[in-house]
């Protein structure tokens, strides 16, 4: 039961980082938009790590985050291998594909690849700056986009806060760090606590990109 409700949460947080994205950027108007090539490219490196699983049995060796073995590189291609058997890997890279895509379309591409690289490099120092434990132990942590994915997911939680007035779309909102916390308190569910990390990271980025605009209307007006 307790790995049922795991699951299901996980899925929860995942279905409603989706649907603030869908919220944010306009549901009526994906179809019309452009490729979101950055999401492709991610996408593409995905699928690519899983091929690479499929014909290099010592690939899973060679390139997770195996914390007692050496190798700067690891937390990064480690990302795109994946250890949740066929239906991991389809939810991981379906997810992934679906959370760039909407993320690119609100932040644009070059941020959204920030976004992601945060993902992927923030949560264990901020762990350890936290006191929330070392390093895990359990092979099942040593690869994976889904970590990643739910960072920047979560970004996409807070697009949606800054834009709606809709107090269903802002209840919405909100619950997605809401619910990280108590997965991550409950559970010790780490995808939750990833989701309040890239909460908490996209409110600085939407500060700075707001202090930046004002700015740049504040020196474009003529001086008297």
């Amino acid at each position: 039961m307790d790995g049922l409700l795991f699951y299901a949460t996980t899925a929860a947080l995942m279905v409603m980082m989706i649907n603030s994205g869908l919220a944010a950027v306009g549901r009526g108007s994906v179809r019309g938009r452009p490729v979101p090539w950055v999401a492709v490219g991610l996408t593409a490196l995905a699928l690519a790590g899983v091929v690479l699983q499929l014909c290099w049995p010592e690939a899973m060796a060679a390139l997770d985050h195996d914390p007692a073995k050496t190798g700067w590189w690891r937390v990064f291609t480690s990302v795109f291998m994946q250890n949740g058997g066929a239906s991991g890997a389809v939810w991981n890279i379906a997810t992934l594909a679906v959370v760039a895509a909407l993320a690119q379309w609100f932040w644009g591409g070059r941020l959204t690849a920030v976004l992601f690289l945060a993902g992927v490099v923030l949560p264990e120092h901020l762990d350890a700056l936290l006191g929330l434990g070392g390093p895990s132990t359990d092979p099942r942590d040593f690869a994976g986009s889904s970590g990643a994915t739910y960072f920047l997911g979560a970004s996409l939680a807070l697009a949606l806060l800054t834009r709606t007035r809709i107090r269903k779309e802002q209840v919405l909102a909100a619950g997605v760090p809401v619910l990280g916390l108590v997965m991550w308190f409950l559970q010790e569910n780490g995808h939750g606590l990833v989701a309040v990390y890239g909460f908490a990271l996209a409110i600085l980025v939407w500060a700075a990109r707001r202090w930046v605009r004002s700015a740049a209307r504040r020196s474009s007006r003529p001086t008297a």
